[in-house]
């Protein structure tokens, strides 16, 4: 079983840095993308920025292209972990930020069946 597991957020101030991690396990049967995908209240979940499994490609929102990066560490076949470098932030930034596994490279969140629980990012103008 799939399991993912978040971490790194916090209040910042604008203009601030934050990396969150996101830690998977259970990837015993072939390869997942993850994906990073960002809730504000009162707003529908979207996508920020998604990893394919062998880390050699990257997709962003363009509400983040050129501020958020996102990497991925495979050195273990079954554990993962996937960052989400978070530079010049704005207020609008503000969410519950999840990172979510699936088989297909997608901006979608319908096409990954894993999900984390979330962390929450604050930023104060």
């Amino acid at each position: 079983q799939v399991q993912l597991e978040e971490s790194g957020g916090r209040l910042v101030q604008a203009g601030d840095s934050l990396r969150l991690s996101c830690a998977a396990s259970g990837l015993t049967y072939g390869y997942y993308h993850i994906g990073w995908f960002r809730e504000a209240a009162g707003k529908a979940r979207e996508f920020v920025a998604g990893i394919t499994w062998s880390g050699s490609d990257a997709d962003y929102a363009d509400s983040v292209k050129g501020r958020f990066t996102i990497s991925r560490d495979n050195a273990k076949a079954t554990e993962n972990t996937v960052y989400l470098q978070m530079n010049s932030l704005k207020p609008e930034d503000t969410a519950v930020y999840y990172c979510a596994a699936g088989r297909a490279r997608s901006i979608l969140q319908g096409t990954y069946p894993f999900w984390g629980q979330g962390t929450q990012v604050a930023v104060s103008s």
